[in-house]
């Protein structure tokens, strides 16, 4: 069968299980929107904004565990896009972009919206292509779409010039799994360490399971809450990997880290045995990694990137594997250690009367008010009207952690936010993503009246598409966490942190065509939560909550500081 390179791209993205696509057109891809025009595999959703179509796309992925797609245009489309490549690929997503490009005679010519997509990008993907002849088009996609999933999972981008849309070849259907000789990513954990770890965690007194976003992208959840039953340790879950572990069962410490819990902190900081699931010991978890190297413990890393072990903390057993894969073996190697050689179980019952004391603190209870709104009342009162089974989409800031702190996440894959990138902007398309994935589910979008007007014009593709998530803006009129900073250490002085002129987001919301509610007395949160998730269930409600301007995100360690070295509350500034 003879196909035009259009028609190759469709076809392709057809045989992957492609169901969306997220995009925008432009001169360089309308063959390949002629090639969509015409078929009915896959829906496209027009956004209004490249950075969102791959942030969509992003979520997408993060929510359902399938590859997300965008397809952008060449020139400023592709760069729109890079914002949403690299929060993607700091988080290990999974995702195909699709990206025109001008004519192969033209590249290098400065023809008109050209740009070295494939440089540009290269600092940002797991991989990326430039095809130059139609022939390859097909299996350049199709090894596209394996990079993409296999391994530790990235964006990998496909550059294609408007010329090998239009040219034709002959196409055959995908035979057989992809495989590449350069690219062989390893699954299985090597035994002799799996055997060495059960050992080590065998005889620990003081075990801590430290988990990150890797248990979530390997679908690893089940068999890391067996990992905790078995060892009986208090476990922790990074910002990335929240739900991995259930927030209501009584070993999760909490999120660790620079707004972790004091519980979480210490106990990471004063095991005897640590194990690292999935998580890659960044610089918001452990502070300083001299002052983590203080305390003697024996660590155990478990990650499926060679070159994420060892690389901020020295690790004493790395063990290279898909996540699911090993804990599987460990799981099952334990259970069989542990007949033979019985774990130590008063020093275990020493070693959690320590984490209940240190649980006491209750770091995160926070003063209430009859007056003011409190941020962390309305995400506390977010989670009990939802049930605790929202899908919940973040933007970046202080409303981010608050998010992360109150929510109680259950369920792995129901937290979206970027952790690695930090971008702000993200909190609407990713609703976008999610609800595409999950069209029957609750999805909220907590989010900032600073963060939530980079990408505000998406409010239109949510009216096209009939999206309905509930945007909950916790409105401080300030760009909170700066200015939290700016008040610790700059002397209180808010240096361009206060959001002046701010729009009328209710009529804004109304103009869009959707539901717009300001709240502004704590006794109104829960019954506008209650109508948005009910009454107006269908609909998009933009929810505007006048929160307290001085409200600061507890605990706390500063940039540069250890683990431990905690602020709890204003009263230790």
């Amino acid at each position: 069968m003879e196909l035009n390179g259009a028609d190759i791209v469709v076809r392709c993205l057809a045989e992957q299980g492609v169901e969306h696509v997220f995009g925008y057109p432009g001169g360089a891809v309308l063959y390949i929107y002629d090639a969509i025009y015409q078929q009915d595999s896959f829906k496209h959703i027009l956004v209004r904004h490249e950075q969102a179509a791959v942030h969509a796309a992003d979520a997408y992925s993060r929510s359902s565990n399938k590859v997300g797609v965008a397809l952008v245009t060449s020139g400023p489309g592709l760069t729109n896009a890079v914002t949403g490549i690299a929060t993607a690929y700091m988080d290990s997503i999974p995702m195909v972009i699709l990206s025109g490009q001008v004519p192969t005679a033209a590249i290098g010519s400065d023809a008109f919206q050209e740009c070295d997509t494939v440089g540009i990008t290269r600092p940002c993907v797991k991989h990326n292509f430039l095809v130059r002849d139609v022939k390859d088009l097909a299996e350049t996609m199709r090894r596209a779409f394996y990079i993409a999933q296999t391994g530790r999972p990235g964006p990998v981008l496909v550059d294609i010039p408007k010329d090998i849309t239009v040219a034709k070849c002959k196409f055959t259907a995908k035979k057989g799994e992809v495989s590449m000789r350069s690219y062989m990513p390893v699954v299985k954990g090597h035994h002799g360490q799996i055997k060495k770890a059960v050992q080590m965690l065998l005889a620990a007194e003081r075990p801590m399971i430290y988990s990150g976003g890797g248990v979530v992208l390997s679908d690893a959840a089940e068999e890391l809450r067996q990992l905790v039953e078995l060892v009986g340790a208090p476990c922790t879950n990074t910002l990335m990997g929240l739900g991995a572990f259930p927030a209501d069962d009584k070993r999760f410490v909490g999120m660790p880290g620079m707004h972790g819990t004091y519980e979480a902190n210490m106990a990471m900081q004063n095991c005897d045995v640590l194990v690292a699931v999935g998580a890659r010991f960044d610089d918001r978890v452990i502070g300083n990694p001299r002052h983590f190297a203080q305390n003697q413990r024996k660590i155990i890393h478990i990650d499926i990137d060679p070159s994420s072990i060892s690389k901020r903390v020295r690790v004493d057993v790395p063990i290279v594997g898909n996540v699911k894969d090993v804990l599987q073996d460990l799981n099952a190697l334990y259970m069989q250690s542990a007949v033979e050689t019985e774990p130590n179980k008063a020093a275990l019952a020493k070693w959690w009367q320590q984490v209940e004391t240190w649980r006491g603190k209750q770091c995160l209870n926070y003063a209430g008010s009859d007056t003011l709104i409190k941020p962390q009342y309305v995400v506390e009162t977010l989670c009990e009207v939802t049930g605790g089974n929202a899908f919940v989409t973040s933007d970046v800031g202080q409303h981010q952690m608050w998010a992360a702190q109150y929510y109680r996440f259950n369920q792995p894959r129901r937290w979206i936010n970027s952790g690695g990138l930090g971008t702000m902007g993200v909190g609407l398309p990713y609703a976008m993503g999610v609800q595409m994935a999950n069209p029957d589910a609750d999805v909220a979008v907590i989010t900032g009246e600073g963060s939530i007007q980079m990408n505000i014009q998406e409010l239109s593709t949510c009216k096209q598409y009939h999206l309905s998530p509930k945007v909950l803006c916790l409105n401080n009129r300030y760009l909170g966490m700066v200015r939290q900073w700016q008040q610790i250490d700059y002397g209180s002085r808010y240096s361009e942190s206060y959001v002046d002129a701010l729009p009328d987001f209710v009529k804004l919301a109304e103009s869009y065509g959707h539901v717009g509610v300001r709240i502004e007395s704590p006794g109104d949160v829960e019954p506008a939560l209650r109508e948005a998730f009910g009454k107006y269930k269908d609909r998009l409600v933009f929810l505007d909550f006048i929160t307290d301007q001085t409200e600061n995100v507890w605990p706390m360690v500063k940039a540069g500081r250890g683990l431990t070295e905690m602020l709890l509350g204003a009263e230790d500034l």
